[in-house]
């Protein structure tokens, strides 16, 4: 057999990225970075292995399966998965994937973490998402959070329903969108009854959409008495019964096999508030913003697994004489790519920096910028993963190369958690809260001055932002101009030079149609595919 790839398989998924390892070494704190390396370097090896990337197409392959009845007729309300999904969770959670809290540059540090191993498999990462997420959420309630607390941030991963006091570790779901309101989460009809004054309920209603439905509690929000709240539903009742918790069916997606998505019912479903009734909005959003995150970090990772494989392909696939890689055309292609991917990662593990330093300013930065890169990233994704899968010509179309496992993800992440018209409002409600453009600006302007087409875009920027007639039709335009405005500010600032000077000349410059393959040409652009490649 010959002029055909070798497998990418058998190597460092962290160390071999080195715009995530040098993301790493800027903003992990000095006493906690060696520590960080070497776990992540643990991590990176396992996601390479040819073990756990066999894992994560088993998860794909089999998806799981609703089992409403047991064999006597009782009603249990379970999902049955492969053998492989629960490996990859266990190995996620063990590694510290469920939970930032509590260690040094915990955000940061778990970010990278969940950029290395979204490229082992995206579904099972549901779950450890939204169980880092609820942490803020439940702490707003400090009896709720003292008993939860300890078993979220467990590395424990202990699958099964039993009830919270036997477990040594527990994961969290979250169901908020009712079938007529969708992202509008106040149109929900879920109706939550008091029982009595101890802070219990009783829901009766529907949730369309419940994440992560084998979890062993979930967040979810109900109309109570005083307006939309936000309660805690348990799958298991301190009694050792379950909680009503009525599974109609899985959902049957286009990507994210491995994961189970559900519609739920509840009739009598036991839950306790948390926070305020009325509050539930309130409540909720700080585990909606880390939720956000961890979707701009997992297409981080879908471009750089999509980016990885595609010069890989290209450095060892010979056409017309030559390798690929080595093509002019091909270069610009694979140097586009792969500084789009560079942009992504950059932008994911600043945003994770600033949960750790957690001052005014970073809160501020966060509440605008978060929004921006879900928008942006999140879009970005599915032509990046087009474009890579096309590199390896029909090779990439077969499910073998594992490029269409990709394409089928890459939408994701960018219609869960708010769509592309639930961001860009967003940012512009951001824009309207005091101290988030100052945020913005201040983040944008440690960068001014080094480079003339960034200067101009950051002109740009306040050229809309001063004339907010009409704002809302064009709030997918500014949102994108801001992400590619903090982007460029990021790579000018840490970026290698031909990575920086790519990405001005192309996304603020003007060199560019939009289309990965037509960068300017510049004899930077073999460094940059030779920085994003994968050494065996």
């Amino acid at each position: 057999m010959t002029n055909q790839a070798p497998p990418l398989v058998g190597y460092d998924v962290f160390s071999s990225d080195r715009a995530l390892a040098e993301a790493v070494g800027r903003h992990v704190a000095p006493e906690a970075l060696d520590g960080a390396r070497e776990e992540l370097t643990v991590l990176g090896r396992s996601a390479g292995s040819a073990q756990v990337l066999r894992w994560g197409e088993q998860a794909d392959r089999n998806p799981p399966r609703l089992v409403t009845h047991d064999r006597y007729g009782h009603r249990v309300d379970e999902v049955d998965f492969h053998p492989a999904w629960h490996r990859l969770l266990g190995k996620a959670v063990t590694s510290g994937l469920a939970s930032a809290w509590g260690r040094p540059s915990g955000h940061v540090r778990r970010a990278a973490g969940f950029l290395v191993w979204t490229q082992a498999e995206a579904g099972h990462l549901c779950p450890v998402s939204m169980t880092h997420a609820a942490v803020p959420a439940l702490r707003a309630d400090p009896e709720l959070a003292a008993v939860w607390e300890p078993l979220l941030t467990s590395r424990v991963y202990q699958q099964g329903l039993v009830p919270v006091r036997e477990k040594s570790g527990a994961l969290v779901g979250m169901g908020m969108t009712e079938k007529q309101g969708g992202s509008d989460v106040r149109a929900g009809t879920t109706r939550a009854e008091p029982l009595g004054s101890s802070g219990a309920y009783a829901l009766t209603g529907h949730k369309w959409f419940c994440s992560a439905p084998m979890s062993d509690a979930f967040l979810v929000l109900a109309q109570a008495p005083g307006g939309l709240s936000c309660f805690l539903v348990p799958r298991v009742l301190e009694d050792g019964s379950r909680n009503t918790f009525l599974l109609q069916r899985l959902k049957d997606k286009l990507g994210n096999r491995s994961n189970a998505s559900a519609e739920v019912e509840f009739a009598g479903t036991w839950a306790r508030r948390v926070g305020e009734e009325g509050a539930g909005v309130r409540t909720i959003i700080g585990m909606v913003a880390a939720t956000r995150l961890d979707c701009v970090l997992g297409s981080a990772g879908l471009m750089r697994a999509a980016v990885a494989q595609a010069v890989h392909h290209c450095a060892h696939r010979r056409a017309f004489g030559a390798l690929l890689v080595d093509q002019p055309l091909m270069r610009n292609v694979l140097a586009d790519l792969a500084v789009e991917s560079e942009a992504a990662t950059v932008l994911a593990l600043r945003l994770a920096a600033a949960y750790d330093a957690d001052t005014p300013e970073d809160r501020a930065l966060l509440r605008i910028a978060v929004p921006v890169a879900k928008y942006w990233v999140t879009k970005r994704t599915t032509p990046l993963v087009a474009e890579a899968l096309e590199c390896l010509g029909g090779n990439g179309y077969v499910e073998e190369s594992g490029l269409p496992r990709l394409l089928r993800e890459s939408p994701l992440n960018s219609v869960w958690e708010g769509a592309g018209n639930v961001q860009a409002l967003d940012v512009l409600r951001a824009l309207r809260q005091g101290g988030t453009l100052d945020a913005f600006l201040r983040e944008v302007g440690r960068a001014r001055g080094a480079d003339h087409r960034l200067d101009a875009a950051i002109r740009d920027v306040l050229t809309q932002l001063a004339d907010l007639d009409g704002v809302e039709a064009r709030a997918r335009r500014l949102a994108g101009r801001m992400a590619v405005v903090l982007q460029g500010a990021l790579l000018v600032r840490w970026a290698p030079p031909e990575v920086a000077d790519a990405f001005c000349a192309s996304r603020l410059g003007g060199d560019w149609d939009g289309v990965f393959g037509t960068l300017p040409i510049t004899p930077g652009l073999a460094a940059v595919v030779e920085r994003a490649r994968v050494a065996l």
